[in-house]
């Protein structure tokens, strides 16, 4: 009878992951007219669009690649409490910089939004970043157990 019990349990969760058709995929609904979803998550992983270091109402922070850079990851951090995780759970982030030589003064402020673990990081030099941004970063992270 046990086996039967454990057979018919097993079979059971089996038929289960059969019958599913593919990854569960969740579209966040585009903001302000923008012509993109500001993540995608799939299953677990959250895709965060490229996020610029705009302030509420428009324009970008004043002050330079710091300001640009802390309101940028500001952004970043409000999507990903949308979706339901954390800096905390950021994997991966590619940076995308008008000037490369601003690149300490981008790391300054980076390493401050990741205290627990620094993702792992890909950066591009980059002309033309919408609103004449000096950077955009996008990062992918996990959401869930």
């Amino acid at each position: 009878m046990i086996v039967i019990v454990v057979l018919s349990v097993a079979l059971g969760s089996f038929t289960a992951r059969a019958q599913r058709s593919g990854p569960e995929v969740e579209y966040a609904a585009a903001q302000g007219g923008l012509p993109f979803s500001p993540y995608v998550r799939v299953d677990n992983m959250l895709y965060l669009s490229g996020q610029l270091g705009t302030v509420p109402g428009g324009g970008l922070a004043e002050g330079g690649v710091q300001a640009e850079t802390r309101q940028t990851l500001e952004n970043i951090r409000n999507v990903l409490e949308r979706a339901g995780s954390s800096m905390n759970h950021v994997v991966k982030c590619s940076v995308f910089m008008e000037d490369m030589n601003q690149w300490p003064a981008m790391n300054e402020v980076y390493v401050t939004f990741f205290p627990e673990h620094l993702p792992a990081r890909s950066a591009f030099g980059s002309t033309g970043l919408a609103l004449g941004a000096a950077l955009e970063i996008e990062c992918f992270a996990t959401v869930g157990n």
